[in-house]
């Protein structure tokens, strides 16, 4: 019995994705099956992302918060994905997963299981960020500390904690790859994305003193401004009082449906108040944007021709040009 037990645990029976069902269909089965045309996606994004021309890189990281206590809105759907195409774009990009759900871990295909080195052990324990990331298996340049359930006890953990609100902006200011060109080098990270919890608690405030811009998905729907005051509010206290770089620098479109006139009303709506900083780009509606994390995946590899996956590329392309906001 314990023999059984030992072998049904052990790697040879770990559970495997979608995606790498899919890659066993393409070598060993008929090509025409969804499962083979999911595995040829995955080649072909690679071989695509090789060939287009990388942006230039800034002079230094620009540690990017996402944030939006509105769940649903696609704040962990876009931060994987703009993340995985700036990586395409020749970018050095870190995802730090700050959300106990561990959802941007999911579809970035890194483990996130109980004992795995992950953001808790940074935020909590104090370990080097350097010492507990992980590489994105389908993107080149992308490296993700992953988020684990551990992180759900964190907020009551770090109350008693001196400079509770400051452990993730140590982490991140300690990693040797953070930093300008003169400080880091070439191997230096272009861009750090925290994805945090839909909500306004101490993870939350960790990863607003610890960035120096903030992109904030909102979506194409009637609620989706009722929240914003209050995140702004926020974050003007964070500027006042902990973190003065603070800025919103970037604020993202997302489930549009162009056929409707709610969709184009909330857009411009957002646009007469935040023009500047709303991106052109937006990001339709798409089932394949929500198939990808099943297998492991963002859309940038899943299904790069997609309408969402294109629109991602966009996106992180006019992010990219914009620049760090002043």
């Amino acid at each position: 019995m314990t023999a059984d037990v030992s072998r049904e645990t052990s790697d040879a029976f770990a559970v495997r994705t979608a995606a790498d069902l899919a890659a066993d269909e393409l070598t060993h089965a008929d090509q025409s099956t969804p499962l083979a045309r999911a595995a040829e996606h995955v080649i072909l994004a690679r071989q695509a992302a090789s060939l287009r021309p990388p942006l230039p890189r800034p002079a230094a990281t620009r540690v990017v918060v996402v944030a939006n206590q509105k769940g649903g809105v696609g704040k962990t759907t876009s931060t994987v994905n703009i993340a995985a195409a700036l990586a395409q774009l020749g970018q050095r990009v870190l995802v730090v997963d700050l959300d106990p759900q561990g959802n941007a871990s999911t579809a970035l295909g890194v483990d996130h299981r109980r004992g795995v080195p992950s953001t808790y052990d940074a935020v909590v324990e104090g370990a080097p960020l350097a010492g507990v990331m992980a590489e994105c298996p389908d993107v080149p340049g992308l490296m993700v500390v992953p988020a684990t359930i551990d992180l759900a006890g964190a907020e009551i953990e770090l109350v008693s904690v001196v400079a509770r609100e400051g452990r993730l902006s140590r982490a991140i200011a300690g990693h040797p790859q953070v930093g300008t060109a003169e400080e880091a080098g070439e191997e230096r990270f272009d861009y750090v994305f925290i994805d945090c919890p839909p909500s306004l608690g101490l993870l939350t405030l960790n990863a607003l003193v610890a960035g120096a811009e903030m992109m904030i998905p909102i979506q194409a729907e009637y609620y989706a401004l009722e929240g914003l005051g209050q995140l702004l509010e926020t974050v003007e206290m964070v500027r006042q009082h902990l973190n003065p770089r603070l800025r919103v620098g970037t604020i993202l479109v997302t489930m549009y449906d162009g056929r409707t006139r709610l969709s184009s009303g909330v857009a411009e709506e957002v646009r007469e108040h935040f023009s500047e900083q709303v991106l052109r780009t937006t990001i339709p509606r798409s089932v394949r944007v929500s198939e990808a994390p099943s297998y492991g995946q963002t859309v940038m590899t899943y299904d790069p021709g997609s309408p969402g996956a294109l629109s991602y590329l966009e996106a992180a392309r006019e992010m990219a040009s914009q620049g760090a906001p002043a």
